[in-house]
C-alpha cells in the first residue's frame, strides 16, 4: 500500500535562479531578489522572458560567464586579461572590436581545448 505524499514545491534562491537565467542578481528587479523562485516560476521566465528579463540578456550588464561565451573564452581567461567586473552587450561589443592581444591569445587556448576535447 502506498501513501500519496503532496508533491512539495521546489524553490531555489534568487542567485541560483539568476544563475540559471544568465543574469547578474544585482541587476534583477527588487522582488526577484527578495522572493524565492519555484521551478515552475523558472520555467515560465524561461519559456516566456519578461521585459526586465529580455533586457538583461540582450544589454546586460552580464555575470562572468556570459561575457566569457560571448567573448570565445574561459571564466580564467578573462580574469588573466583583467576583466573582473560584469559587462554590458556595448562593451562586450567595443572589447572585440579593439581585439586587445589577450583577448586573441585566450581565444586561441580555447580553440586548442575545444579541438582535444
Amino acid at each position: 500500500m502506498t501513501s500519496s505524499k503532496p508533491k512539495t514545491i521546489q524553490t531555489m534562491k534568487p542567485a541560483t535562479a539568476a544563475k540559471k537565467l544568465g543574469v547578474l542578481l544585482s541587476a534583477t528587479p527588487a522582488e526577484f531578489q527578495e522572493g524565492v523562485v519555484s521551478r515552475d516560476e523558472l520555467n515560465a521566465l524561461q519559456a516566456k522572458p519578461p521585459t526586465w528579463l529580455a533586457d538583461l540578456r540582450r544589454n546586460g550588464p552580464h555575470p562572468r560567464q556570459v561575457v566569457a561565451a560571448r567573448l570565445g573564452v574561459s571564466i580564467s581567461g578573462l580574469a588573466r586579461g583583467g576583466v573582473t567586473e560584469p559587462l554590458t552587450t556595448a562593451q562586450i561589443n567595443a572589447l572585440k572590436a579593439e581585439n586587445p592581444e589577450w583577448l586573441g591569445r585566450e581565444r586561441a587556448i580555447q580553440a586548442e581545448l575545444r579541438k582535444q576535447g
